[in-house]
């Protein structure tokens, strides 16, 4: 069960990089939805959206796949013949956490597709044959001079029909735009309880390791890496989820 989010509620001097660690695992949950404005909507809406692309016999991917709420999205509304979810992420923590978590979801529903659950980095991972590819807040992990790459083979995995989900934080290349955005986003994360303390130095951790696009980026990149169609499905404040299509 997740704990509540309490990892920045004291004073740190200095402050350290953000790190999926067993600390954040811990409450990971928690700290994403109280975090990330529309996250419950997001994740079971891939769900569905998965299964309007994916393809018979074909491998459907969760990049960063943290605790495995998107995986699990995947495994109980796509319904194809010959599909099985990889699931993917580097920290250590998390790959475990992931695993029980989606042992203990077999037990709950019937009829789910299987899973593989990967310790790896995606920037060096070999893909199958994939019809989906899922990204969800995770290219903003990626270093950016390491982004294109990414993207260029996951487009070249991808099987005709398929599509990568992509959920990210947005930069607004408009100041006002940009300052509207993050006080709003300051004032959700005050109404899910966060103290300012935690709110600046959670900010603090994590400004040399995410760094956000703005949606032009985003869109010029997938394009670039070789995709056709790029389409925002949802946005809530500074946040947004992308179907790009081959």
């Amino acid at each position: 069960m997740s704990e509540s989010d309490r990892l920045f509620s004291q004073a740190n001097h200095p402050m350290r990089d953000f790190v999926f660690n067993e600390d954040v695992v811990k409450v990971f949950p928690d700290m994403i939805k109280r975090s990330v404005p529309g996250y419950p909507t997001i994740v079971e809406n891939l769900g569905v959206l998965a299964n309007q692309f994916t393809q018979p016999n074909t491998a459907l991917y969760d990049l960063g796949c943290s605790l495995g709420a998107t995986s699990q999205a995947l495994r109980r509304h796509v319904r194809q013949d010959g599909c099985r979810v990889i699931a993917v992420d580097n920290s250590p923590a998390m790959v475990e956490r992931c695993q029980q978590y989606l042992s203990q979801q077999d037990s709950l529903f019937q009829e789910l597709l299987p899973v593989q659950v990967i310790e790896a980095d995606i920037t060096q991972l070999a893909f199958s044959p994939t019809s989906v590819v899922a990204l969800n807040f995770t290219l903003q992990f990626i270093q950016p001079d390491q982004r294109l790459s990414l993207l260029k083979r996951i487009r070249q995995a991808l099987v005709p029909g398929g599509a990568l989900l992509l959920s990210e934080k947005l930069h607004f290349a408009d100041e006002n735009d940009q300052a509207l955005l993050t006080e709003l986003h300051v004032a959700f994360k005050r109404a899910n309880g966060y103290s300012e303390l935690e709110i600046a130095q959670k900010r603090n951790a994590l400004e040399r390791v995410m760094v956000p696009d703005t949606l032009e980026e985003h869109r010029e990149r997938l394009l670039s890496a070789g995709f056709s169609r790029v389409t925002v499905w949802f946005q809530c404040l500074n946040f947004a989820s992308l179907i790009a299509q081959p």
